[in-house]
């Protein structure tokens, strides 16, 4: 068994860098597919609203589904799915149907996105200690390798379609060799029965679960920091270039400063997680991150503002994937859906970055508009408690499953 956790949580690594290498290898491509599709920019934005919708749309479907067959069986087949469809894009002549590719790509994106990330809080349980935090690096990780080959291949002259379809290829080829280690689903547990689920009436008698209240804070927590996850993303290069006239390679060592503290915060976090618990690492961990953007936004000097980036992504890093493991480990039941929900909320927040921050800027500068995630950095550094472990949950961290337990005493 205890062979069998370590293989599970190996593969689970390996779909999480598979996820970040098919998407980066779509991002390194973006300019590319562009100019072959013979589209503007405006344009471009509103097709990758689609790329939105159709992961918004997978992540609901891949949840529920995973709890009633089991992510073991949803994992890979979404992981195909979503490998496959990064070669669409390069074959795209038109507007059409680039933006049909995109909503193929994006739908098996948020189905491999949420099974997987269940299968994760699986493993988890299994070893009875935090180790979500590492997936999420590892996914990072991936996009890093996605980039320097996408760089590469461009380099040397290849088209988006030989490219991405040779990233297709192998994709699929290693999430066909990881299948056999995930875990078997999860048979019914006693404790589901005393879940903190409630049930509303349906027509006729009938009664179905209820998503806790507590799902929808923590939900409502993702898409806050997830904003302020994507602000980075979408505004720090142009915050050094526009507000402090960087100039533009040292405005892009922002973005980089943020991405790279957000990787290696996310490799330290389980450790600290396993010490202190997932509140602290919510807590101070968003109260660091509204520190570091806070200074970011009131410096006028270009160092404390890069080192202010970098503590804004070192603060942020270990906060969602707490979020979607107190989601998962709710109750076991409905870990599927419970993690849809966290993450379709999150993965709306991450979208809506660049729509909230860019009208605020007609009206102030945009260090100023930077008050926004600040403040919701506070008020998940406030409503951090809501973390706090139920009955399960406090068995999943502080006990966990024989096998885990031994495994935790190996060199793991």
């Amino acid at each position: 068994m205890e062979r069998s956790l370590r293989a599970g949580r190996l593969a689970t690594f390996g779909f999480f860098a598979l996820n970040g290498f098919v998407l980066g290898m779509w991002i390194v491509h973006i300019p590319a597919v562009e100019h072959r599709v013979g589209i503007s920019h405006a344009v471009l934005g509103w097709l990758l609203l689609l790329l939105g919708g159709g992961g918004f749309a997978g992540m609901q479907l891949a949840g529920p589904l995973s709890d009633r067959i089991g992510a073991r069986k949803v994992v890979p087949a979404s992981a195909v799915l979503c490998s496959a469809a990064v070669v669409l894009p390069g074959l795209a002549t038109n507007p059409w149907a680039l933006g049909a590719a995109l909503l193929v790509l994006g739908f098996g994106n948020g189905c491999l996105d949420v099974s997987m990330n269940t299968h994760a809080v699986q493993v988890e349980r299994g070893y009875g200690r935090p180790i979500m935090s590492a997936f999420h690096a590892v996914f990072s990780v991936g996009g890093v390798v996605a980039s320097l080959l996408g760089a590469l291949t461009l380099k040397l002259g290849w088209s988006p379609a030989a490219t991405l379809g040779a990233a297709a290829v192998v994709a699929i080829a290693a999430s066909l060799l990881a299948t056999p280690a995930l875990l078997p689903t999860e048979p019914p547990h006693e404790d589901d029965q005393a879940s903190d689920r409630t049930t509303e009436s349906e027509g006729g008698g009938r009664r179905r679960p209820r998503t806790p209240r507590r799902i929808w804070v923590l939900a409502a927590l993702a898409l806050m920091l997830m904003l302020s996850e994507g602000v980075a993303n979408d505004w720090s290069v142009l915050h050094l270039k526009d507000v402090l006239d960087a100039p533009a390679a040292t405005a892009a060592l922002a973005y980089g400063a943020f991405a790279t503290a957000m990787t290696v915060g996310r490799f330290v976090t389980d450790p600290v997680a396993a010490r202190v618990g997932t509140v602290a690492v919510l807590r101070y961990g968003s109260a660091i991150a509204a520190v570091g953007l806070a200074t970011a936004s009131l410096t006028h000097v270009v160092p404390l503002a890069l080192a202010g980036w970098t503590v804004f992504g070192i603060g942020l890093s270990g906060c969602v994937p707490q979020l979607f493991s107190a989601a998962g480990h709710a109750d076991r039941s409905a870990a599927g859906a419970n993690v849809s929900r966290v993450a379709g909320l999150g993965y709306l927040g991450m979208l809506a970055g660049p729509a909230v921050i860019g009208p605020l800027t007609h009206f102030m500068p945009l260090n100023a508009a930077f008050a926004l995630p600040i403040a919701f950095c506070a008020v998940a550094s406030v409503a951090a408690g809501t973390l706090a472990p139920g009955e399960a949950r406090e068995k999943v961290v502080t006990g966990g499953t024989e096998e885990g337990k031994r495994v935790e005493t190996g060199k793991v």
